[in-house]
Order: C-alpha cells, then structure tokens, then sequence
C-alpha cells in the first residue's frame, strides 16, 4: 500500500472547517479508499451511488439523510445531480449534525447546477493518482511509464499494467461517460482521444482536429470540454503579458496520466518509450503535471510568443510569479527563451527540471533542479534568488 497521509490530512482539515467536502478527479485514482479512512463501506453513513441498495436507501433523500450524524459519505455523486438541493438545505441546519463529503469523477462545472447549488458551503480537493511525492524518487521511471493510477501503478508487470490500462480506456468510454449522460459514440470519442495523445504538449488547434474527424470546430471543442471535465486532460492557458511582442493565444494540451497517454500511444514497455518520438513530450509533460502537484500553485499558465520565445509554465503561488521550464536533457544550458520570459514576465524567479541528478545555477533567479526535488525540497524551487 501507498500511503497518502498528506491528502488525509488535507481532507481532514477541509471536514474540520466546512460543512460539504468534494473529493474530484478521474475514476481509480483513491477516492473511494481515502474516503473509508473516515466512513467505513459497511456503515449506515456510507452511499455509494453505483451500489443499488444505496440508490434504493436515497429513493427519498432528505429521509435517508437528515437523521444521520458525524461525517456521511456519497461516493459517485455525478450520478445523482439532483441530490445537490437536498444537501444544500442539510448543510444549512444549525446545529449542524452531520458534514457531507462527497465523490465526484467529474467537475463540479460539468455536473449541472452543482456548484451553484452548494456555492459558499462546499470546499473541493482534486485527487489524482499517486503523485511522485507519495511513490518516492526510486519508482520515476515505473511512475513516468505506468502513471498514477493506483491499480496501474501497483501492477505486478508491465504486461498487466497495460491491460489494466486497456481496460480502463475501454471501460470509461463504453460505460462510465454514458452513465453520466455523455451520449457520444465510443469509436468516435477514441478516435479523439488517440489524435490528442499526438498532439500532447501541443498548442490546440481546434480546425485541424475538425478537419481530420469531418466534424465541425464546435463539436471537437465539446470532446475536448468533456475529456477535461473529467481529469482526462489537462487544458493550459495562455498568460497574455502585457508586452510589444505578439503572443500565442491558444491553449496548451497535456494528458494528466503519463500510464493513459502511453496506452493511447501504444507504448508498452520502458524501451518502447524511449524509441518513440514523443517521449521528449512525454517526460516534460509528465515534469509539468508533479511541479503542479508538488508545489500547488494558485494559477498555472504557459506562455510563448508567435517570434517563437516560451515558457512551459508560469505559476501563480503567494502573488509571486514564478517560471517553469522542463527540459528532458543531460545538462540544461540558459536560453534567449528564458531571459526573454524573465524579463517580459517580470518573474521572481525561474526554475528549469531535468531528469539530472545535481542543482546548479545559470543566472541571477535562474536556476536547474533535479526532478526529484519536487519530493526532497520542493520549497527551494519556490524560493530561487
């Protein structure tokens, strides 16, 4: 077993000063296994929205739910939008008997009117698969390989861990996103999917992805809406700085899981990846997604310009801006790219990830750090003079 005694902690904290607690992120990430550190699956507080006996007891939910007290847990919320009234009103009763934590695996913005109906009375935490903090330093190249996903992860090989994966893709597009009420053919979504692990790291280009599904602009924006909202992918906006040069006003396309982007790429095994002409891509993206868990900045942009100056990622943390580049390279040198950003950005401080083993500087407020310092010091990238 991985212990995550940091997202426990976290959960704990949010129940301890909020009446309604969301768990959000993709299915098999550990939700449902952090939640029974709180509510055991066997108890009379515990519903679980995919179990009919549970469907059965919330027939009439304010019955169900208003007599319970301590901490209640509905597991597979987005199956049951209109619970979100019913659990409003509990939240609102004073004294207060019970606080709700609930399980999604779908934003609160793509479940209709939930957070408008839980607005000022709910506090959400993302979970992903396992991060690189919770797995260690050791296990990168089986964490880069298989990603986070806990069943994944912990597979006995790799054989198994592909299969796993196969089968999550299949399962998700066949039954999970019908379930919630996304009616788009399987073949078609798969397709999408397989063309956007192409583009991963990629400036979206909505017209190109129109042209080769002979779909119109607005649909592929919808697939990509949908693949979002469910923690499939991650959607980078640009930073507009306020600069002479003209900047790249589209988005950046990252998958969230390096295991899935690798399945959808067909790549099978560590040396099937470090053939393919996507793994420089693979690895950078796999760097941005741990510098965003391991240093949990406020905001995350990207930024680059048409003259072809960028940076992979620009955070938001304590009102400071911070730069973020990830080179898959032996010994990263400074680029006119980063002095442009530094200076255009007005950036506090810059800091470069490699798969390397030693920091160094190269200028003022610019410096490398090893991938494994997001487990070992993540506060110095934070903190570069």
């Amino acid at each position: 077993m991985i212990e995550r005694s940091a997202l426990i902690q976290q959960i704990q904290t949010a129940l301890g000063r909020s009446r309604i607690v969301a768990l959000v992120g993709p299915r098999q990430s550990g939700k449902t296994t952090l939640a029974q550190a709180f509510v055991p699956p066997d108890s009379s507080n515990y519903f679980d929205l995919e179990d009919l006996l549970s469907l059965a007891r919330l027939d009439q939910p304010l019955l169900a739910l208003r007599d319970l007290s301590g901490f209640v847990v509905i597991d597979e919320i987005q199956r049951r939008p209109d619970l979100f009234p019913t659990l409003r009103v509990l939240a609102d009763r004073h004294p207060l008997p019970a606080k709700f934590l609930i399980l999604g695996s779908a934003s609160p913005e793509l479940i209709k009117n939930a957070s408008e109906s839980l607005a000022g009375r709910i506090e959400t935490i993302q979970v992903s698969g396992f991060s690189l903090q919770e797995i260690g330093v050791a296990e990168t190249k089986r964490h880069w390989l298989r990603g986070g996903f806990p069943l994944s992860f912990l597979a006995k090989n790799e054989e198994d861990s592909t299969a796993w994966r196969n089968n999550f893709i299949q399962t998700f597009l066949e039954r999970d996103l019908p379930s919630w009420g996304i009616q788009i053919p399987s073949m078609t979504l798969l397709r999408f999917w397989t063309m956007l692990a192409h583009y991963h790291g990629q400036i979206w280009n909505g017209a190109e992805f129109a042209r080769s599904l002979g779909i119109s602009e607005m649909t592929v924006r919808r697939y990509l809406d949908i693949l979002e909202g469910v923690f499939m992918v991650r959607v980078l906006q640009p930073w507009f700085a306020n600069v002479k040069k003209r900047q790249v006003k589209s988005p950046k396309i990252y998958f969230r899981d390096s295991g899935l982007l690798h399945s959808l790429l067909g790549i099978r095994s560590e040396k099937d990846l470090y053939l393919n002409p996507k793994v420089g891509a693979s690895w950078e993206g796999y760097a941005i997604e741990e510098t965003i868990k391991a240093l949990k900045p406020d905001q995350v942009y990207y930024w680059a310009t048409h003259s072809g100056a960028e940076l992979d990622l620009m955070i938001i943390k304590d009102g400071r801006r911070i730069g973020i580049e990830c080179k898959r390279a032996d010994a990263p040198h400074l680029t006119p790219s980063m002095r442009t950003a530094s200076g255009a950005l007005e950036l506090s401080s810059l800091a470069v990830i490699y798969p390397g083993p030693i920091s160094y500087p190269l200028a003022d407020s610019i410096q490398v750090f090893p991938l494994s310092s997001l487990v070992t010091e993540p506060q110095k990238i934070l903190m570069v003079q």
